[in-house]
């Protein structure tokens, strides 16, 4: 039950992006077009990078922080949380688009607080690698790299 309340609440914008309207593309569709794109290449890209280091048995034991991974320790966690900031921009231009901001904060409050992030933190725990890694790297915002 508490599944089916989380995904209506995530599927909100979708829902009301797809209520007949004028059909017309606005700049905000646009903008919140470009945002999802970005979010699914973040997504993408860092799962591509993720498979291919795990790939490698050289790598074996050792911590991904190459490519995405040097700067954020969940890009594609970010790039899911992203792509539904995008879909909220394409929302906002249906009528009560507004009521959309639900499903962003949601998706991003699970993926920070309850899964994503906070489960694979945990099992990293106590790792001398990752925890060098967690001292130089953002958790889930790209930025460069302390030294």
């Amino acid at each position: 039950m508490l599944q089916g309340v989380f995904l209506l609440l995530i599927v909100t914008p979708v829902i009301l992006v797809n209520r007949p309207g004028d059909g017309e593309l606005r700049l905000l569709d646009l903008i919140g077009a470009a945002v999802w794109v970005l979010g699914f290449l973040f997504e993408a890209v860092g799962d591509f990078q993720l498979k291919a280091f795990k790939a490698d048995p050289d790598n074996k034991g050792r911590i991904m922080d190459r490519g995405l991974w040097r700067y954020t320790r969940h890009p594609n966690y970010f790039g899911e949380a992203v792509m539904w900031w995008g879909i909220f921009l394409v929302a906002l231009s249906a009528p009560g688009g507004w009521a959309a901001i639900v499903s962003p904060l949601v998706i991003t409050g699970l993926l920070l607080r309850v899964s994503g992030v906070t489960l694979l933190e945990k099992k990293y725990a106590g790792n001398p690698a990752y925890a060098d890694y967690v001292r130089r790297t953002s958790a889930f915002v790209p930025w460069f790299p302390k030294k």
